[in-house]
């Protein structure tokens, strides 16, 4: 898929709309932007938020506000707080978020990410 060009703009975050997306505890608010094979989130998930599943897809994901722990499938875990990031292929791991404290989170993803026996 051929990537849209997006002209310069900018974003005001507060004016963005939220949408609501329980967990199997807590609740995400997700604040998206979607272009043509891209999509862009500020993303807050509440205090004691675990996410309702395994997600397999590829993201760019970077610790703005608090701290929260991705757990992959696998067993393993990875502590991420404000400045840190994590950055995974579509299909390359099962993982899932979990925060007692409550975290906000800017997440890219998008065909970019996909690999190759996805294209």
């Amino acid at each position: 898929m051929e990537p849209e060009s997006i002209p310069f703009q900018i974003i005001n975050w507060e004016n963005t709309a939220k949408t609501t997306h329980p967990g199997t505890t807590g609740t995400a608010f997700w604040q998206t932007l979607q272009f043509k094979g891209l999509r862009v989130r500020v993303v807050e998930y509440s205090k004691g938020y675990l996410a309702d599943h395994w997600c397999q897809k590829g993201h760019i994901v970077y610790c703005l506000e608090g701290s929260f722990t991705t757990e992959l499938q696998d067993g393993q875990n990875f502590n991420l707080t404000v400045g840190m990031s994590y950055i995974v292929s579509d299909d390359l791991s099962s993982h899932r978020s979990i925060t007692e404290t409550g975290v906000k989170l800017l997440i890219i993803d998008g065909d970019f990410l996909a690999t190759k026996h996805d294209l």
